[in-house]
């Protein structure tokens, strides 16, 4: 009965909440309230467990990947879908999937978390499988210094039960330290061969010129996924001593080295059971996640929104993203999802959109913004700290050009609402 209450009123809340836009975790704050063991219970219905995926950047878009490729395989699975990576958002999705008996139709979770909300999760959910991203300044403010968060992901690393899968290029997931003494039954790696390590700069090396960036692999474990080579969108992936070419629908480099991650995780997964040509078919046809480089069609012309949240994830962005012939929008919030501390804003390089320019600078740090571009001596023409009216005032201003807009967590999921009223927008709830 406890959990029907809790179904009826979390549905109910969710129904309320979908009608004002959408994209809520209320549910799931409240229904953890009322009824604190729903997630676990619910969770604890899957035949195949829990997948755990976490670290600074690019837990959305790999967790999208992975759910899709496991999807070519047959299997029915739930997921944290809106990017929600607190427990409240897993069980806010959950709500959202369980029918009114409380029954959760699905074969295995794919779950994104907050690198220091998944330590509260696998307090109570124990997962089966992990993928250990990066370690990367981001929310200092929240996170504190980079190696309290590398410990906060060996927590999880050690609640794992069957399998991990970690970047041997990060310094800090690549190490015997963070993985040795795991209890897991299998650890496995991913990583890009080491002609390609300048284009994923550590934390560590990301501060220095590129002539000289000596990131030293780690040891590659058994049944490594590697990246071989990588031309914009195509790439050449290895494992089993066979290479495999892909072309990916995803922009960004950085989207390259998520899909090997990915690959590696569902071949841990699937283990012999794989079907490798229906999981690479699916890889190629992966669309962005929302607001990572998501296009929305706005009065016949395409414009991008490019999450940005510290400074490996925007100067990635900006050598991945062409700017020539696109007007260019940055919104900076430094709302708590975003992280108060934009600080990390003077790590970035800005020289590249020198020639471009910045058309609009907005949000509640358009000012920070527009004195740190100043600094790089990239031009900009407006700032406007409303997002609304900055964002009516550039697609009127560029109505006829390719559009694209950096931007911080909170600052897209408002620019999103903004759009969805004059163009089509994928509601995620």
């Amino acid at each position: 009965m406890r959990t029907q209450s809790t179904i009826l009123v979390g549905k109910t809340i969710k129904q309320l909440m979908r009608l004002r836009g959408g994209g809520s975790a209320l549910p799931g704050l409240v229904a953890e309230r009322i009824d604190p063991g729903f997630m676990q219970r619910t969770l604890a219905q899957l035949p195949r467990g829990v997948v755990l995926i976490s670290g600074t950047n690019g837990k959305t878009t790999t967790t999208k990947m992975v759910v899709e490729l496991l999807e070519s395989q047959g299997l029915t699975v739930f997921t944290n879908r809106t990017g929600s990576n607190f427990t409240r958002g897993v069980t806010a999705a959950l709500l959202g999937s369980v029918n009114a008996l409380g029954k959760l139709d699905a074969d295995i979770a794919v779950l994104e978390l907050d690198e220091a909300h998944a330590v509260h999760f696998v307090r109570r959910v124990k997962p089966t499988y992990s993928l250990f991203l990066n370690v990367l300044r981001d929310q200092l403010d929240r996170f504190g210094e980079i190696d309290h968060t590398a410990r906060l992901l060996k927590t999880i690393a050690e609640a794992t039960t069957d399998g991990i899968v970690i970047n041997r290029d990060d310094p800090r997931i690549g190490s015997t330290a963070f993985y040795g003494d795991v209890s897991a039954k299998t650890v496995r790696s991913y990583g890009v061969d080491a002609q390609l390590l300048k284009l994923f700069p550590s934390d560590d090396s990301m501060r220095e010129a590129d002539a000289v960036v000596t990131t030293t692999q780690s040891t590659i474990l058994n049944n490594d996924t590697s990246l071989v080579s990588v031309d914009g969108q195509s790439a050449v992936i290895r494992y089993a001593d066979t290479d495999h070419s892909v072309s990916l629908k995803l922009k960004g480099v950085y989207n390259v080295q998520n899909a090997v991650g990915a690959v590696a995780l569902t071949r841990l997964i699937m283990q012999a059971d794989l079907d490798e040509s229906a999981m690479f078919t699916a890889l190629e046809s992966v669309e962005p996640a929302f607001g990572r480089g998501e296009t929305i069609i706005v009065d016949g012309q395409p414009l991008e929104l490019v999450l940005v949240k510290n400074p490996s994830g925007f100067r990635l962005s900006l050598s991945s993203f062409d700017s020539a012939d696109t007007a260019i929008m940055i919104a900076i919030n430094d709302n708590y999802a975003d992280g108060r501390d934009m600080s990390w804003l003077w790590d970035v390089d800005f020289e590249s959109l020198v020639q471009q320019g910045v058309a609009m600078v907005s949000g509640v740090r358009a000012y920070d913004m527009a004195l740190r571009l100043d600094y790089d001596k990239v031009q900009f023409d407006t700032v406007n700290p409303s997002l609304s009216a900055a964002l009516k005032q550039f697609l009127s201003t560029h109505s006829d050009s390719p559009k694209r807009i950096f931007c911080t967590y909170t600052a897209m999921l408002a620019l999103r609402k903004e759009l969805s009223k004059i163009a089509e927008v994928e509601v995620i709830s």
